[in-house]
């Protein structure tokens, strides 16, 4: 088997902005497996809140290039690597050159009979009100719903969120605080977020300060973020959140992917679908988790400006992911 890396710098639209962090442009890592005629491929921009970038996973794959090329099964490489970027660009090139080998769609190898377009959330940068209005009304105007990234100053993100409301009464909204806020603020955002009928908050405190919430009144669904990376964290944040927010950068594959839908699932806890910024490569195989839960944002590729070829489509409020975008491989 052959294995071939490279990082592609893929360009925004436009400066990216949430709390503590502006994205100019986003660098991600290709990962394609060549075997006997067959191809599959993956992509993987890293989780950016622990330094896992593209190159550091570039050079972990490298490391371990004889043994992937001497053959390895998804099963094996969930032992071999830890959850992250790399894993994750690995198992999905994994999954679609097993596509490639059987005929048979990823889709339907993760036991679906088939798929469906879903509703996804267009997400607006934590920029100034006006300028989220004039987006929200122009560009997102096919949305059928919005998230809002906050930047953790009170008076703006209120103004934000008033300001969106009133330009757009008719979206689902939800609004994520990327680990911008504390328990104390929190009783002030909420009824402003009550008010303007906000449907979620995601990840309001910092990773690492989960049990602060224990026993605090959640009058509208909370979900883990950077709060949850893969399956091990989901059961001790039962009864603090609400929702689980699988990204597959973070969970380190679809495989692992999968896995948290179940845990979740089990334990009462609804599912959501994330993404870090990324190509259709990397929201193909999302889009699968994205059949099993009950808020999907998958928007990274309307932050490009230029996607991979053919990609995802937009199409009043919902995202479409035909075959041929990532999940049947390539004849090589």
């Amino acid at each position: 088997m052959k294995l071939t890396l490279q990082i592609d710098s893929l360009a925004l639209l436009a400066p990216f902005r949430i709390s503590g962090y502006v994205f100019e442009h986003a660098p991600v890592l290709r990962v394609e497996l060549e075997d006997g005629g067959h191809r599959g491929r993956g992509e993987a921009s890293g989780v950016y809140y622990f330094d896992d970038t593209p190159e550091q996973m570039l050079a972990t794959l490298e490391l371990l290039r004889a043994r992937i090329e001497a053959g390895i099964t998804r099963a094996e490489l969930q032992q071999l690597l830890p959850r992250g970027g790399a894993r994750n660009a690995l198992d999905c090139a994994l999954w679609d050159l097993e596509a490639s080998r059987t005929g048979k769609h990823a889709w339907a190898l993760a036991g679906l009979s088939q798929t469906r377009p879903l509703v996804t959330t267009w997400t607006l940068g934590a920029d100034d009100p006006a300028t989220m209005q004039s987006i929200a009304t122009g560009r997102y105007a096919p949305a059928k719903a919005l998230k809002l990234k906050l930047s953790g100053d009170l008076d703006i993100d209120i103004e934000r969120v008033r300001a969106v409301r009133k330009v757009r009464p008719d979206v689902w909204m939800g609004v994520d605080a990327n680990q911008g806020y504390s328990v104390d603020v929190l009783d002030a955002l909420i009824p402003v977020l009550l008010e303007n009928d906000i449907k979620l908050l995601e990840q309001p405190l910092p990773r690492g300060r989960e049990a602060e919430l224990k026993g605090f009144a959640r009058p509208l669904p909370f979900a883990a973020d950077e709060s949850v990376q893969d399956v091990s964290e989901i059961e001790a944040l039962a009864g603090l959140f609400d929702v689980i927010n699988i990204k597959l950068d973070k969970a380190g594959g679809l495989t692992e992917s999968l896995a948290m839908v179940g845990k979740a699932r089990s334990l009462g806890m609804q599912v959501m679908v994330g993404n870090m910024i990324g190509s259709s490569w990397a929201m193909g195989p999302a889009f699968i988790v994205g059949q099993h839960c009950d808020v999907v944002d998958l928007d990274g590729p309307l932050f490009l400006s230029d996607d991979r070829v053919p990609g995802l489509r937009y199409d009043d409020g919902l995202v479409h992911c035909d075959d041929a975008v990532w999940g049947k491989g390539v004849h090589a």
